[in-house]
C-alpha cells in the first residue's frame, strides 16, 4: 500500500478535495473521531479555529493509503495501516476523519489528523515522517502479500513516470495522460543518442524540443523544454529526473533550438493546419466509440449506488430490530432489581454485548462483500475503456508520425529518400551510358557495313 502524506494548511479546501464527487465515482465518509462535528467541513471548521490560539501555519496532516491496482483491499486493511501511522508517528488519540474513495473499480483512502494537541495547545512534531510511513509500507506489502515495487526494493529503479500534481494537471489541459506523457520523453531520451535523433522522435510523437526561458529556473532545469502539440511546456530536465548540465552534455547547448515562441509559431503556421482536421476526426471516432462506454460506466455506478443504498437501509431496520430484541432481555423494575442482586443483569448484559459486536462485523463484512464485488465488476469495465483508450491512442499517434515523416520528405531528409535518390540517378547515369555505348557501336557497326536492323 503506497502512503503519500504532506503536512499543510487550507482546512476548506482540503475539506472540499476530499468529499470530490466530480473526479470520483463513490465517495464514503467512513469516520470523523474527536470532533463534536460529525461531517467533514464542520471538523476541519473545528481545526481551523483552535489553529488561531497557536503559531501553528500547517495544522493538518493528511495522508493518501493506496492499495495495489489489482488488490481488493476491506476496510479492516486500511484501518490496521491507520492505527500503525498513529503508533509510530505519535498521532495516537488526536482527531481524525478517513473518507473512501473509488474510482476505476480501485478504492483508496484519504486521512486527515489534526495536530494540534488541545491540552498544551501545540504541534504535534513529525520529524521524518517520510522515511516512517515508507516503512509502514513495506510491511503493509509483506503482511498482506503483495507483490511489492521494484521502487521499494531498490530505490534506484523507482517508477520514473510518477508525477506531481501540477504535472497531471498540465497534461490534462493538453489532453494527454501524464503518465503517457512523460512515459513518451523519456523513451525519446533512452532511444537517442544526440540532438537531432530526440528532436526528430519526439516530432514523431507531436512534440517539438525548443529553447527555454532561463530566467524561469536558477537552476537551469528550463534550458531544454518540449513544447506539446497544443503549445504546453515541460522541462526536459525534470520529465527525465536528470541536472539540467546532464541534458545539456547529450543534447548540446540550447542556443541552437528554437525558442518558445517561435515553436509555437512554427505549430501554428506548418503542424496544425495540417493535423488539426485529421485529428479533430480521429477524436470524434474516438469520442464515439467511446460513448457507449462511458454510458455504461454511468449507468453502473448509479446501479451500484442503488445497490449500497438498498443494503444500508436493510442493515439499519434489521440493527434497530436487533437492539429492540436485546432491549427486552433486561428486565425492569423490581425484577431487574433482583437480577442484578442474581447477576443475571450482567450475564444478560455480556451476551448483549458480544452479540452486538458480531452482528457489526456481520454488516461489515456484508458491505464489503457488495463493495468488492462491484468493484470487480467495474474493473472488468474499465479493461474494456482502457484498450478502446489505447487504440484510438495509437491512431492519433500514428497521425503525428505520418505528418512528421511527410515533414521530412518535403525537407529530403529521410536516409531512404537519399538512398533511392541515389539509387535513381545511378540507373539514369547507367541508361544514358548504356545508351551512348549503343550509338557508339550502332556507328561504328555502320561503319564496318553492318546491318544490325
Amino acid at each position: 500500500m503506497i502512503l503519500k502524506a504532506s503536512q499543510r494548511s487550507g482546512t476548506r479546501a482540503l475539506g472540499i478535495h476530499i468529499l470530490n464527487g466530480e473526479d470520483n465515482e463513490h465517495v464514503e465518509l467512513h469516520e470523523v473521531k474527536g470532533f463534536i462535528s460529525q461531517d467533514i467541513l464542520g471538523a476541519m471548521s473545528e481545526i481551523e479555529i483552535i489553529t488561531k490560539g497557536t503559531r501553528c501555519q500547517q495544522p493538518l496532516f493528511s495522508v493518501s493509503l493506496n492499495p495495489p491496482q489489482t488488490e481488493s483491499v476491506r476496510v479492516e486493511v486500511f484501518e490496521h495501516a491507520l492505527n500503525m501511522i498513529e503508533e509510530r508517528l505519535g498521532l495516537k488519540d488526536q482527531p481524525r476523519m478517513v473518507v473512501f474513495h473509488e474510482k476505476e473499480g480501485r478504492r483508496h483512502a484519504h486521512c486527515v489528523w489534526s495536530r494540534i494537541d488541545a491540552d498544551t495547545m501545540t504541534a504535534k512534531n513529525l520529524s521524518f515522517f517520510k522515511n516512517t510511513l515508507r516503512e509502514i509500507s513495506k510491511q503493509l506489502y509483506l503482511e498482506n502479500g503483495w507483490q511489492m515495487p521494484r521502487g521499494f526494493v531498490n530505490s534506484q529503479e523507482r517508477d520514473p513516470r510518477n508525477f506531481t500534481l501540477a504535472e497531471w494537471q498540465q497534461a490534462k489541459r493538453s489532453g494527454e495522460s501524464a503518465k503517457d506523457l512523460k512515459a513518451i520523453i523519456q523513451e525519446c531520451w533512452s532511444a537517442s543518442d544526440g540532438v537531432q535523433a530526440f528532436s526528430k522522435a519526439l516530432e514523431e510523437r507531436g512534440l517539438f524540443l525548443a529553447k527555454g526561458d532561463k530566467s524561469l529556473d536558477k537552476n537551469d532545469n528550463r534550458l531544454h523544454v518540449v513544447v506539446t502539440h497544443s503549445g504546453e511546456v515541460l522541462s526536459v530536465a525534470r520529465v527525465i529526473k536528470k541536472r539540467g548540465k546532464d541534458v545539456t552534455a547529450k543534447l548540446g547547448s540550447s542556443e541552437t533550438l528554437n525558442t518558445v515562441a517561435e515553436t509555437k509559431a512554427h505549430i501554428a503556421a506548418n503542424i496544425a493546419p495540417r493535423l488539426s482536421a485529421y485529428i479533430q476526426e480521429a477524436k470524434r471516432l474516438a469520442a464515439n466509440q467511446m460513448k457507449p462506454l462511458h454510458e455504461q460506466r454511468h449507468a453502473m455506478k448509479i446501479q451500484h449506488q442503488l445497490e449500497r443504498q438498498k443494503l444500508d437501509a436493510g442493515q439499519k431496520a434489521r440493527h434497530e430490530n436487533e437492539v429492540k430484541e436485546r432491549a427486552a432481555r433486561l428486565s425492569t423494575g423490581i425484577k431487574g432489581v433482583w437480577d442484578k442482586l442474581r447477576g443475571e443483569h450482567g450475564k444478560i448484559k455480556k451476551q448483549n454485548e458480544v452479540e452486538a459486536y458480531f452482528c457489526l462485523q456481520r454488516d461489515r463484512k456484508q458491505r464489503d462483500d457488495l463493495v468488492i464485488a462491484q468493484m470487480k465488476e467495474r474493473r472488468e469495465l474499465q479493461d474494456k475503456i482502457r484498450l478502446t483508450r489505447e487504440r484510438e491512442a495509437k491512431q492519433i499517434l500514428a497521425l503525428y508520425k505520418d505528418a512528421a515523416h511527410y515533414r521530412l520528405m518535403q525537407a529530403g531528409e529521410l536516409p531512404e529518400m537519399r538512398e533511392s535518390l541515389e539509387r535513381g540517378s545511378g540507373r539514369e547515369r547507367g541508361s544514358e551510358r548504356g545508351a551512348s555505348r549503343g550509338r557508339d557501336v550502332g556507328t561504328r557497326s555502320k561503319e564496318k557495313g553492318l546491318d544490325l536492323g
